[in-house]
C-alpha cells in the first residue's frame, strides 16, 4: 500500500481492505491508524467494506472504544461490521455491551448470521444469562440452516448452557436433540472439548472420564485441552494411576508434546494425592531435561500440598519459584503465610506481610452474581 501511495497509484477499497486485513493479522494498530486517517481525508469512510476492516483491526488490537466509535459513525452498516465489533466486545469481556449491540442490530435492521449469534452466545455465557441465551438458541433454530454442520455454533451453545450450570441442556445440544435432523455423523474434537469442559467445570468429574472413553471409541484424537480436562477429572476423583496413564498415552499413543499447563495439571494431581516425591521428581525432570517452564499454578499446587503435609523446606522453595514467575500473585503469599503459621514462624509471617504491603498487594474480596427476572 505504501508503494502504491508513493507512486501515485490510485487506492481502491480492495487495496485498503487487504492492507487493513494484513495489519489486523499481525496486530499492527499504528498502520491501521494511518490508514484510518487516509480514509477520513479521501472519503472512503462511506465504504462499508473499509469501515468493517477498520472495526476489525481496532477490535483485534483491543481498541474497543475506537471500534465502537467507528461502527457508530459509519453511514452504512452490515452484518460483517457488526460481527467484527461483537467479536471484539466478547474477547474484551464487555458482555453487557455485546448484548446491547446484539439488540441494536435488530433495531437497525441488520441481519444476524451464525457468527453474530455465536458472539452473542459468548456474551450470554459470560453473564450467565441463560434466559437470554435460550432466546438466542430459539432464534438460531429459526434462522440458521444446517446447524448440524456448524460445529463452532454448536460449541458456543454448549459453552453457554454449561457456564450457566445447565449441563443437561449442553448434552442435548451435543446430541442435537430437538433439531429436525438429529446427529448421525461423528462429532469433532471441538465439540468434545466443549462438552468435557462443561462437565469438568460443573464438578461432574466421573462423567468426564466416561465421556472421554466414548470419545476415544468414536476414533477422535484428543488434543492438549482435552487431556488437561480429563487429567484434572482424574485428580478430583483420586484416580492417579489412570491420570498418569492418560498423560503418558499422549506422547506414546497420540504423538503429542505435553505443554506447561498439562505438566502443571499432572503435578496438581500428584500433589492432591499426597505424592509429593513423585511431583517433585516430575518437576525436576521438566526443569532439567525438557527445558519446560512450569506455570504459577503448578508451583502453587506444590505449595498447597506442602502446607497440607507440613513440608516446610519444599513449600518455601515452591513459593520462591512461584513468586519469581508472578511477584504479584496474592494467593502464593497467603499460602506461604499459612505454611509458616503451622510451624509458629511468626517472624517469617511478618516479613511476608511487609513484602505484600511494600508491593501494594492485598487479599481480593470474593464476589458472585445471579440472573434475576422481573
Amino acid at each position: 500500500m505504501s508503494f502504491m501511495h508513493f507512486n501515485a497509484i490510485h487506492l481502491d477499497t480492495y487495496a485498503l481492505c487487504s492492507s487493513l486485513s494484513a495489519s489486523s493479522s499481525i496486530k499492527a494498530v499504528e498502520f491501521g491508524l494511518q490508514v484510518h486517517a487516509y480514509v477520513e481525508k479521501s472519503g472512503w469512510l462511506s465504504s462499508v467494506f473499509v469501515g468493517s476492516a477498520l472495526i476489525d483491526i481496532y477490535a483485534k488490537t483491543s481498541f474497543i472504544s475506537s471500534a465502537s466509535i467507528m461502527f457508530n459513525v459509519m453511514p452504512l452498516k452490515n452484518t460483517v461490521c457488526a460481527n467484527a465489533l461483537l467479536s471484539g466486545l466478547a474477547d474484551a469481556k464487555l458482555w453487557i455491551e455485546g448484548i446491547k449491540l446484539g439488540r441494536k442490530m435488530h433495531q437497525i435492521k441488520i441481519e444476524y448470521d451464525h457468527f453474530s449469534l455465536s458472539a452473542i452466545l459468548r456474551s450470554c455465557a459470560g453473564l450467565s444469562a441463560i434466559e437470554l441465551g435460550k432466546q438466542v438458541h430459539a432464534k438460531l433454530i429459526r434462522t440458521v440452516f444446517y446447524v448440524k454442520d456448524d460445529f463452532f455454533l454448536q460449541s458456543s451453545l454448549i459453552e453457554m448452557y454449561g457456564k450457566c450450570g445447565s449441563v443437561e441442556k449442553s448434552l442435548k445440544v451435543f446430541h442435537l436433540n430437538g433439531f429436525e435432523n438429529e446427529r448421525a455423523e461423528k462429532r469433532d474434537v471441538v465439540l468434545w472439548t466443549s462438552l468435557l469442559g462443561v462437565y469438568g467445570r460443573n464438578g461432574h468429574h466421573k462423567e468426564v472420564i466416561k465421556l472421554y472413553k466414548e470419545m476415544l471409541m468414536e476414533g477422535i484424537k484428543p488434543d492438549e485441552v482435552v487431556l488437561v480436562t480429563v487429567i484434572s477429572a482424574c485428580s478430583h476423583t483420586g484416580q492417579v494411576k489412570l491420570g498418569l496413564e492418560y498423560f503418558y498415552s499422549m506422547v506414546h499413543k497420540f504423538g503429542l508434546a505435553p505443554c506447561s499447563e498439562l505438566y502443571g495439571c499432572v503435578v496438581d494431581m500428584l500433589c492432591r494425592a499426597g505424592e509429593l516425591e513423585k511431583a517433585w521428581r516430575l518437576i525436576k525432570e521438566i526443569d532439567h531435561k525438557r527445558n519446560e517452564i512450569l506455570n504459577v499454578s503448578s508451583w502453587g499446587a506444590l505449595l498447597s500440598a506442602c502446607d497440607s503435609s507440613g513440608n516446610i523446606e519444599l513449600g518455601v522453595l515452591a513459593a520462591e519459584r512461584a513468586l519469581k514467575l508472578d511477584p504479584q500473585n496474592v494467593g502464593i503469599y497467603i499460602l506461604l503465610s499459612n505454611l509458616y503459621a503451622k510451624f509458629g514462624m511468626w517472624d517469617e509471617i511478618r516479613k511476608v506481610r511487609e513484602l505484600m504491603k511494600e508491593r501494594g498487594l492485598r487479599k481480593d474480596i470474593g464476589c458472585s452474581w445471579i440472573e434475576t427476572t422481573s
